[in-house]
């Protein structure tokens, strides 16, 4: 079929064939001519032909070398589904490791910097070397193909023995003994963590150990019996529950840097090895511009000390290909001045055998892949589009006559839309059903012409214009689209000195765990209990003192109540003040909080019933076109986005106007969402307005908008000061003819004499950073056509669900698929750092933002940067330039022509250029946190490391403030932490943007977390849902200990607990669960003469040998308290046994104590007391009786009588 035909025809040409025999021969063999798109086909070819061969494509930079990777991956995934669709199987069946090519990249640090390497780069160079170690020289078809850049192969690694020594299979069966697999696992520098979430870490717990290895896709959860490994799973990181059993796992090192030190240390120049050192004699090596490598390569050895054990020189390598036999054939794109006359095409004529050449001395000739660039597709910059149709159209016309001349045409598309919309563009052009040329689906990058086999390979992207970044190539893990991105506000994450919030008394300062000795009633402490074994472990939260003399009292709050404590997150910048115990001010600011949030719920629901009254224009459901442009998307749709864009369009098909806020972090695929509304909108003759706050982000959004509806007749125009008086006159004038169908703008989109034929959709991005007209011209707006707003401002989950039902929101959580956390660097300026950091960036083909605040300096810090980095190409931008001049260069930066972009704060405007991941920020100190969020969100838009560094001036003391912010923002590097730092800031600016500045006093009074509790409640009830309030149950059973302390001492139930007496100087205030007053009726009184029966104590709590650490089991604790039926019951109870082991008796009462809460809330009863025999349940302070008398227990184990009261309240 098709591509066995192209691989077929092209590996029958004469100069095909001259290749491979000359091959045969080794040495050196260079071949010009060859198009860059050519080079990794060509790779793939000899792959194919040459199955036995190990392959090493070698290019310049990991920019390229992650195109060829997509694009050998594509070729050889489709001659392998080419041949098996033809029902043949490849000549040489491969092994393992050719199914696809490996992927050795260079650290993107230096062994001298106290930085180590991202785990992913760890993770892709041990994958490589692994497999390569395990190789069998004399094995059939096994032979490697690898992909790397020269960085990669001059950087040395361990000796294969080594690597041997140090990686470990395990099987299911295996008998191994787990301490000592802990043991050697850290010498292989693996970190024991109490939880395992990152590769490269290790925890145990009892007979089970996680353990994340370096090449592995998920971590592994081994669990053992004695010393034998009775399972082996993988499981998600996020949420820590099993997946699929697995048979085998392969540890390899937990990292490269740590042994290679080690190594160094005992024998610098023996101990270690190259990439070379691992391949057998004869692999070919194919360099792919070999002149763009001798210019890397030169530059590279520049930042490489002096006698660095870790590099080896460039000719050094060469000199070694030599000495160990290894082939060489080099690729170059343009034939060389002066040699074209004198070179001949690789011919029949040329198929003798060539003398022995020194290595470096080469052969020359061209191989004719040329490059479609002579016949005008559409570049990157698209032009004007009267311009790019008819380019359009010209080119299809070649694609035509090509395939009347007997060509084979191939075209690849990225997916099946694109393929729908090339085939529709082809008959509208009139070239009729039959098209005369293959189709197929995959990833390339740019196509090529072979004249000599008569073959064509052309991408969509030339056809339309579209080129985006390549697939990601490392998927970190395939949990990564599921990943809640931890957006929201953990407020059960307490650190000792936070504020938090207990329900009952307020605001108050954590101090800690502490573990308090069991009270016995009237009796004191038992004095042969021991704290670790026999405690109550409680938090411990400090308030205020009533009496300023006093020293501040503590409450003691037992784990097992955790769920009553939230981290406190307030909105003003000042520090919370602390509620006294008892005091009547937390009631009086609970109350005030609840009549306004009463209030903020009634105006929401006002504006959302006035809107649902107005009538609006009901957008029909998609087109095919529709859903065709939709699935030409080049990536995944995350989960949230895809219900954001469904939810967008639900509210644009109903007849009223839409008014939807669409939130996420940076970079999570809000604009995504906003394309396709108004694809949707332009369907059926509606014009689109998009609004934004700045030139910048204008020119952003035009370029992604134009460049994403390339495929369709549509016309995207910018107004802007960007472009010229007479430009912005012509796309006013046009407006109005309907000419127009996107127009993109800042706020000059509102002015009185912009006028539009038929406005459908107005798109508000970043609406808070808008002026006060313009906000009510937007209010105004959004009763007469469908409103849009995204906001980059995160809002927190809690405040999402609280406004529910009164607010149209959509909330995107989950970061994109390939999204790396951007690693934050706080350090003094210091120039050798800014060097390291730009010179780091360009070795990896990136770019630079370079944030220099102040206009006046600007020059002279952009000619120092030239004096550090004189290769780099600076560009400088800010917003006292004329305006040409500055879109000039942005402009230049967006298109990769510059390397670093020297600046003010006009880039956190929303540039959004994925190849740009590392931004250094002068005099951080000056800037707020959240603006120190939001620039740092310009970085890390890609698959890559992104790096930031925050650069303090030299001899100065910073303020505590600029303290806390730059330290909050080292600590918050997780992807999504905006809502954590917008909270850390005390700022919570989504809040304020969306309730108003009124509120912020609400939430400072009583902490955010119970403001949103207390505003879901509002909405709920002002829309007349029954809400029903959970009931606080507690328990008190004398069969049970509920504590560690209660199995060797049990309180007087009934009795108020009293606390040792202190000094009054040092009042503590202890409330253990054990003090719960009530009133006891007559009939007590008249039962107590019975004689109670025997009865087997039980205990009903987490043993600290089953869950050993502190943060889990309050986690655990408070999973149970929120528990609010049997099923999430049984879930908690599945997630135990798989994380920790088989249940405790303790744990399983434990779980029985949490159901029999849930059926007692259900029935409104507050209190469970079992007192000798009898049952006691107190519903609305008063006891339910059973003929004037309590219910009788019968069973004489802790077991039987939870049972006996389940029964019994399902009677109820």
């Amino acid at each position: 079929m098709a591509t066995s035909k192209l691989f077929a025809k092209i590996s029958e040409t004469p100069a095909v064939q001259s290749l491979l025999r000359r091959l045969e021969n080794g040495g050196v063999l260079s071949l010009n001519g060859i198009s860059a798109s050519a080079q990794p086909f060509l790779a793939a070819l000899l792959r194919q032909l040459l199955p036995e061969l190990p392959i090493v494509l070698v290019s310049d930079s990991l920019k390229t070398q992650e195109s060829f990777q997509q694009d050998v991956e594509t070729w050889l995934n489709f001659e392998g589904s080419q041949q098996k669709s033809k029902g043949k199987a490849p000549a040489s069946q491969p092994s393992t490791i050719s199914d696809r090519p490996l992927f050795y990249p260079a650290w993107e640090v230096m062994p001298h910097e106290s930085k180590l390497p991202h785990a992913d780069v760890i993770s892709e160079r041990l994958e490589t070397l692994v497999a390569l170690a395990r190789q069998s020289p004399g094995k059939r078809g096994a032979a490697p193909h690898i992909i790397a850049n020269v960085t990669a192969l001059l950087q040395k690694t361990f000796p294969a023995s080594v690597l041997k020594e140090r990686t470990r299979m395990l099987n299911r069966g295996d008998r191994v003994e787990p301490l000592d697999l802990i043991e050697w696992l850290e010498e292989q520098g693996y970190e024991p963590e109490a939880q395992v979430t990152q590769k490269g870490e290790i925890a145990l717990r009892g007979g089970i150990l996680d353990v994340y290895p370096m090449t592995s896709p998920w971590p592994v959860r081994l669990e053992f019996f004695g010393d034998e490994l009775e399972s082996l799973r993988y499981f998600d990181p996020i949420t820590q529950i099993s997946r699929e059993q697995i048979a085998t796992v392969t540890l390899p090192p937990g990292g490269e840097f740590g042994i290679l030190k080690q190594l160094a240390a005992r024998d610098q120049q023996a101990s270690l090895a190259t990439l070379l050192d691992y391949l057998p004699t004869g692999t070919l090596f194919i360099l792919s511009e070999p002149e763009r490598i001798e210019e890397h390569t030169e530059q590279y050895s520049t930042q490489v000390p002096n006698e660095d054990p870790f590099h080896i020189p460039w000719s050094d390598f060469q000199e070694l290909l030599s000495e160990k036999g290894m082939k060489s054939l080099q690729l170059s794109e343009i034939v060389m001045d002066g040699e074209s006359e004198g070179m001949d095409v690789l011919s029949e004529s040329e198929a003798v055998a060539e003398d022995e050449r020194p290595f470096g001395e080469s052969t020359e000739n061209s191989l004719p892949f040329s490059s479609l660039e002579a016949f005008r597709p559409l570049g990157a910059r698209a032009p004007e589009p009267q311009i790019a149709e008819a380019q359009r159209r010209e080119f299809f016309a070649q694609l035509h006559r090509w395939s009347r001349q007997g060509y084979d045409v191939h075209l690849f598309c990225n997916n099946d839309g694109e393929r729908q919309r090339f085939q529709e563009v082809w008959k509208d052009y009139g070239f009729g059903e039959d098209f005369g040329l293959k189709m197929h689906l995959g990833a390339l990058g740019r196509g090529f012409l072979n004249e000599e086999a008569k073959v064509v390979v052309v991408t969509d992207a030339e056809i339309f214009g579209r080129y985006k970044v390549q697939r990601p190539r490392r998927l970190k893990s395939p949990h990564a689209q599921a990943t809640r991105s931890a957006l929201d506000i953990d407020f059960t994450e307490l650190e000792e000195g936070d504020y938090v919030v207990h329900l009952q008394h307020g605001i108050g300062r954590y101090q800690g765990l502490k573990v308090l000795p069991v009270t016995l009633g009237r009796k004191g402490v038992d004095p042969n209990a021991t704290p670790a074994d026999s405690g109550q472990e409680c938090l411990v939260i400090e308030y205020a003192a009533s009496d300023p003399q006093q020293p501040a009292p503590k409450l003691y709050v037992p784990v097992t109540e955790a769920h009553l404590v939230s981290k406190y997150v307030g909105a003003g910048k000042a520090r919370p003040q602390l509620n006294t115990i008892g005091g009547t001010r937390w009631a009086k600011a609970k109350a005030q909080a609840e009549r306004a949030v009463r209030d903020v719920a009634s105006e929401l629901l006002a504006i959302q019933a006035a809107r649902e009254s107005q009538p609006g224009y009901s957008f029909k459901a998609d087109t095919p076109w529709q859903r065709e442009f939709e699935s030409a998307f080049l990536y995944e749709e995350t989960r949230d986005q895809m219900r954001a864009i469904n939810e967008t369009k639900g509210d644009m098909e109903r007849p009223k106007p839409m008014d939807r806020l669409i939130c996420g972090d940076v970079g999570f695929g809000k604009t995504e969402v906003a394309i396709r509304a108004a694809f949707k909108a332009v369907m059926e003759g509606k014009q689109v307005a998009i609004l934004v706050p700045t030139t910048v982000l204008a020119q952003q959004h035009y370029n992604t908008f134009k460049e994403r509806v390339a495929d369709y007749p549509m016309r995207v125009e910018l107004l802007s000061r960007f472009r010229s008086p007479k430009n912005r006159k012509r796309v006013i004038s046009e407006l109005p003819a309907g000419a127009v169908d996107i127009v993109i703008g800042t706020h000059r989109l509102i002015q009185s004499d912009i006028n539009f034929k038929d406005l459908g959709l107005v798109i508000i991005d970043e609406e808070q950073r808008f002026g006060v007209l313009h906000k009510e011209k937007f209010k105004q707006i959004r009763k007469l056509v469908d409103v849009l707003t995204l906001s980059a401002t995160p809002i927190p989950r809690t405040l999402y669900l609280a406004l529910t039902g009164a607010r149209d929101m959509s909330t995107i959580e989950t970061p994109p698929q390939d999204r790396l956390p951007v690693e934050t660097i706080v350090a003094q300026y210091d120039e050798r750092l800014i060097r390291e950091a730009i010179q780091r960036e360009l070795n990896r083909g990136g770019q630079v933002y370079f944030l220099h605040n102040r206009v006046g300096t600007i020059d002279a810090m952009a000619q120092k940067l030239r004096t550090l980095v004189p290769h780099a190409r600076i560009v400088v931008g800010h917003g006292q330039m004329k305006p040409d001049d500055l879109e000039e260069v942005m402009t230049a930066f967006i298109n990769g022509e510059a390397d670093v972009l020297l600046s003010t704060t006009i880039i956190e405007s929303g540039l959004d250029i994925p190849n740009a991941n590392t931004m250094i920020i002068d005099r951080a100190d000056r800037f707020g946190l959240s603006d120190l969020y939001q620039l740092r969100g310009r970085v890390g838009r890609y698959k890559h490391q992104a790096y930031a560094y925050l650069l303090l001036p030299r001899h100065a003391g910073l303020l505590a403030d600029a303290r806390k912010r730059i330290s909050a923002l080292k600590q918050y590097s997780t992807l999504g932490s905006g809502f954590k730092i917008a909270m850390r800031d005390l700022e919570i600016r989504g809040a304020g943007n969306m309730l108003g500045p009124e509120q912020s006093g609400q939430i400072t009074a009583v902490g955010f977390d119970l403001y949103c509790q207390l505003l879901k409640q509002s909405v709920a009830a002002l829309k007349g849902e029954k809400v029903k309030p959970r009931v606080e149950v507690q328990v008190r059973f004398d069969f049970l200990a509920l504590n560690p302390g209660e199995e060797s001492a049990a309180p007087e139930r009934g009795a108020k607990a009293e606390a040792p007496k202190r000094r009054k100087a040092e009042p503590e205030i202890i409330i253990p669960r054990e003090v719960l007053t009530y009133v006891e009726y007559d009939e007590v009184a008249e039962q107590k003469t019975e004689q109670p029966m025997q009865v087997e104590k039980g205990s009903a709590f987490i043993p600290l040998s089953y869950v050993s650490e502190a943060k889990q089991r309050i986690d655990i604790y408070r999973k149970l308290a929120q528990a609010t039926d049997k099923a999430a019951l049984e879930n908690l109870a599945k997630e135990l046994r798989d994380r920790f082991g088989t249940l405790p008796p303790a744990m399983e009462l434990l779980l029985q104590v949490g159901e029999l809460k849930i059926l007692a809330g259900e029935k409104n009863i507050t209190i469970i007391e079992v007192k000798d025999d009898k049952l006691m349940l107190t519903r609305n302070n008063d006891y339910i009786m059973l003929g004037g008398k309590f219910p009788r227990l019968t069973k004489g184990d802790a077991k039987g009588r939870l049972k006996e009261i389940k029964k019994l309240l399902l009677a109820l």
